[in-house]
């Protein structure tokens, strides 16, 4: 039984592939194979430092950056905050008009413009621009005084009594708002949203639509009454300066 065992013995010794020493006993401490170091990959190569460095400094300055960009750090500046920059030119003068018209009365008028451009045999989603456009403008409504002649006024020898003749009124073009106007809703063709990719027309869409406003408004205020309301105020103005200046009675005709 004793040989039985030892030769069990010498066939696990055989079998161990322990690393053994030159006199046959097994190195302590020491497997069959070699243990992986730490900080090694699973290949058993160690990641250089001038790599994981730069990616361990990326990682940390992108969640500073999503941090203060979602204000988890208000005594830092945000990062993406815009700001706005005028670099706009002087502004230049280009003429000078002598007006003498008196603005007697003024319109204020709104319109909502729906311009829609359709294809003939295709579908609005497929081919086709609609814009709803919000219009704010006004129509200045005036009395050009420049246009009395010498015998437009006439004054009684005692300075009391005097007749004028003004023109009728007449209406300025309208000037749109643009701080109270602005864009509703634009729908846009499959067609034309690809076509934006190329050239933007956008901003083709926003004058037409700006222009056609401005040309409703003018006709809206042509359809009122603004006119003889500037004259009449006229008159009203006219015939309390020259009462102002001693005259008793004042006429003043339009013509």
């Amino acid at each position: 039984m004793k040989g039985l065992g030892k030769a069990r013995a010498d066939r696990t010794d055989d079998e161990d592939p322990t690393p053994r020493g030159g006199d046959g006993t097994r190195e302590p401490g020491r497997t069959g194979e070699e243990r992986e170091p730490r900080g090694r990959t699973a290949g058993g190569r160690r990641v250089p430092w001038y790599v994981s460095l730069p990616v361990t400094l990326a990682v940390i300055f992108a969640l500073f950056l999503g941090m203060a960009n979602l204000g988890w750090l208000p005594g830092l500046p945000n990062p993406f905050a815009e700001k706005t920059v005028d670099r706009s030119q002087p502004v230049v003068l280009g003429s000078i008009q002598n007006m003498s018209r008196y603005n007697a009365a003024t319109g204020n008028f709104q319109v909502i413009v729906d311009l829609a451009n359709e294809a003939k045999f295709l579908p609005s989603a497929i081919l086709g621009t609609r814009s709803l456009y919000v219009g704010a403008g006004s129509v200045e409504a005036y009395v050009d005084l420049g246009k009395l002649g010498t015998d437009s006024v006439k004054v009684s020898d005692d300075r009391r009594t005097a007749t004028i003749t003004i023109p009728h009124g007449q209406l300025a073009g309208a000037a749109l708002d643009v701080k109270n106007s602005y864009m509703y809703s634009q729908e846009r063709g499959l067609f034309d949203r690809l076509g934006d990719l190329f050239s933007s027309s956008t901003s083709d869409d926003q004058h037409k639509v700006e222009l056609l406003a401005v040309e409703k408004i003018d006709k809206a205020a042509k359809d009122t009454g603004l006119t003889v309301t500037a004259e009449n105020n006229t008159k009203a103005m006219l015939t309390g300066l020259l009462g102002s200046l001693g005259f008793t009675s004042v006429t003043v005709d339009v013509v």
